[in-house]
């Protein structure tokens, strides 16, 4: 029967996926137009919904000894975060640094930074190698997001000593069919049209479809930018115990072409701030696809058995002068480093897992058990040594065209065949107290051919990561946890692992932490507080007795404080914020600078902001309108492992009001970053060019349901 059920869902899925044929209408995915505001009822125990990350349990926040909160569909379009980073950069304690080289999507976490320290899945898939993905970038198509902090390899397997963030899409639902379509317009020639549908076809077959467009010229010279994305999904229902689930997801994306702005004699010159130094026939170009089959099977309600097939493909392409320096001798600008680099990845993998419910001498006990395994080939092409150079005037220049010296042609490719057993439980002792306990296994097989020289290397990783901790309910709604962890990093992605990194081992972590949650005044108020301690060994660093050689022997730290508030504080008033405050450092970490060896203990590790903070109001004050307001804090950071180099804190406001003429629609304007505060959001690879961020803009929505 399973069989016949897996060779029905791939057909479904064959015909439902075909190719799709979209224009390349896309938008960068910092400058998405905002989403309106959506007049809810008000939210009710959040701590006690049950959450897609955190466990394989079904567990609550409340009953999972480790920070994990979900940002709902309802805050989403609350707040009008259109971007996925946006939105993720919100919750309590995360950072972004997005630029070009990452996908526009690099995230940090309790002072670890980027996809090899803070995982990011897609509906609990996880796209291996840790080279960011850039799919999905936009929120339309969003159910929700579950942010889990601190290490989860245990979970999700190596590369989330920081966290993990999943994002999962909307689902076909056994409703009547509802419809959304909305349009907005904005300054700087911003534009947006989405449209989304889902329900009951019949009593057995369900859909889900979503398509969103973005398009916008942005705050910089030449910093037009466009994106398109469609997902679907059919879900069909054999019996009460089973139904299978095909889907498919694409999303096109061509970004700014923008690096950011060097830095005039060491700090930044606001006459620059618009400046975009890129070359003229510059291209930024991401097109990533997921295709996924799965099956729920539920016999009876004690026993779950889920199994997702799935394929992941990613494509993306930049062509740019990507280094810009300032010469104090002539005054002008030297554009360097002319990169053109293909990337061509595809991923096919399996995730199941079954959770069985059962009584254990006495004790309620959940027992989850699984496997993953995934087959990922990635091919690399790029003109290096990325030769180069010219000169422009700072102010006013022609950005001339893109020079290609070495030519483009592919230099390797990398094959890697991962597998991985997992195990976990939850053991009821008494009513009010429980133990979560939890181990996985990771075995992972990397092999890379030089397609310039000839020749290969496999390198073989195993790594066995877990976790123990306790849950003791002081009331029904005030829990108090402890948790200890271990986690494994690769020292840099795997897919594009070298010759010379293949001879090091997983770095590896880990995390002792204590946390207090709490739901109150009938769920319309939650506070939660952790504190955490996190020590990441075996970092690559220059050998002291030779600044030529490095050994894998350094050490980075991080401890700190996190809290988060949500109530009703009076009638038609919410009041939700949180804080971290952390203290990262390296511990133990040598560079080679001047052909000398300098150690670096002490320092805060690079983009790591040790305050965070965010704060939002809402007020319905009429029957028909409601006002928002929301401030983000970003505390300083540094460029460089000297901390010589600082990327200043920054506060940006946004405001939001929301009319409801009718109950089919919402009209919102909006106002972002209103102070027109111009921030750093990140540092490019050469530590003396910083990447601005947003400006002011305004936005009027309308969002119609029928």
């Amino acid at each position: 029967m399973t069989f016949r059920v897996t060779i029905f869902a791939a057909a479904a899925l064959a015909t439902f996926a075909g190719p799709l044929h979209a224009q390349e209408n896309n938008t960068d995915t910092q400058e998405s137009t905002l989403k309106p505001i959506q007049v809810s009822a008000p939210k009710q125990n959040e701590l006690t919904r049950p959450l897609d990350t955190g466990s394989h349990l079904g567990l609550s926040e409340l009953e999972t000894p480790a920070s994990v909160e979900q940002i709902d569909r309802a805050t989403l379009d609350e707040r009008g975060d259109s971007s996925i980073v946006d939105a993720v950069s919100r919750a309590t304690g995360m950072s972004e640094s997005p630029h070009p080289g990452n996908g526009g999507s690099e995230l940090g976490a309790r002072g670890f930074v980027g996809s090899s320290s803070v995982t990011q899945l897609y509906d609990g898939l996880r796209p291996y190698g840790a080279i960011g993905v850039t799919y999905p970038f936009d929120t339309w198509s969003i159910d929700h997001i579950d942010v889990l902090r601190g290490p989860s390899s245990v979970i999700y397997g190596e590369g989330a000593i920081g966290g993990v963030v999943n994002v999962v899409p909307k689902r076909p639902t056994r409703t009547p069919i509802e419809n959304e379509l909305q349009v907005g317009v904005g300054t700087e020639r911003t534009a947006r049209v989405a449209f989304g549908s889902g329900g009951a076809i019949n009593d057995r077959l369900s859909y889900r479809f979503d398509v969103s467009g973005n398009r916008s010229d942005n705050w910089v010279d030449r910093g037009n930018s466009r994106d398109l994305s469609v997902s679907g999904a059919l879900r069909y229902d054999f019996t009460s115990d089973l139904y299978v689930t095909a889907s498919y997801a694409q999303g096109y994306q061509h970004p700014m072409q923008y690096f950011g702005i060097p830095l005039i004699n060491g700090s930044l010159d606001r006459s620059l701030y618009l400046k975009n130094y890129n070359v003229g026939d510059s291209l930024i170009s991401y097109r990533d696809s997921w295709a996924t089959v799965s099956a729920n099977w539920q016999p009876s309600d004690n026993l779950n058995v889920t199994s997702t097939l799935y394929r992941m493909k990613s494509n993306r392409h930049w062509k740019d002068a990507e280094y810009y320096t300032y010469i104090p001798a002539s005054g002008l600008i030297e554009r360097s480093s002319y990169t053109e680099i293909f990337h061509d990845q595809e991923q096919y993998g399996n995730v199941t897992t079954a959770t069985l419910n059962s009584v254990l001498l006495g004790m309620t006990n959940t027992f989850s058990t699984g496997f993953e395994l995934n087959h990922t080939t990635f091919q690399h092409d790029n003109n290096s040594p990325y030769s180069g150079t010219s000169y422009v005037d700072p102010y006013t220049f022609d950005p001339g065209n893109f020079i290609n010296v070495a030519g483009t042609y592919p230099k390797y490719r990398t094959q890697s065949n991962q597998y991985a057993l997992f195990a976990e439980d939850r053991l009821a002792i008494t009513s009010r107290w429980s133990v979560v306990g939890g181990v996985r296994y990771d075995h992972a097989s990397v092999n890379r051919q030089d397609l310039v020289n000839g020749g290969a290397f496999t390198k073989v990783f195993p790594y066995t990561g877990w976790r123990i901790g306790t849950v003791f309910n002081v009331q029904p709604d005030l829990a108090v946890y402890g948790q200890y962890s271990v986690a494994a990093d690769p020292i840099s992605s795997l897919l594009m692992l070298n010759a010379t990194k293949a001879q090091y081992t997983l770095a590896t972590g880990k995390q002792l932490e204590i946390g207090v949650k709490q739901s109150f005044l009938n769920g319309k108020a939650d506070w939660t507080l952790a504190a955490y301690r996190i020590v990441k060994n075996n970092l690559v660093t220059a050998d002291p007795l030779n600044p030529n050689q490095s050994i894998q022997v350094g050490q980075q730290s991080s401890r700190g404080i996190e809290a988060t508030v949500g109530a009703e504080i009076a009638k038609d008033w919410r009041v939700d914020a949180n804080v971290a405050v952390l203290r990262a450092k390296y511990d133990d970490f040598n560079e080679t600078s001047g052909g000398t060896t300098v150690s670096r203990a002490g320092n805060v590790p690079v983009s790591v902001p040790q305050r965070l903070a965010n704060l939002w109001v809402s007020y319905h004050f009429a029957q028909d309108w409601t006002g928002i307001a929301g401030l983000k804090y970003v505390g300083k950071r540094y460029a460089d492992t000297a901390n010589t180099l600082v990327m200043p804190s920054y506060t940006t406001v946004d405001l939001g009001l929301a009319w409801k003429p009718r109950k089919d629609t919402t009209v919102t304007a909006r106002a972002y970053n209103v102070f027109n505060r111009h921030y750093v959001q990140s540092a490019y690879y050469d530590e003396t060019q910083y990447l601005l961020g947003n400006d002011r803009r305004l936005e009027l929505l309308l969002n119609y349901r029928f």
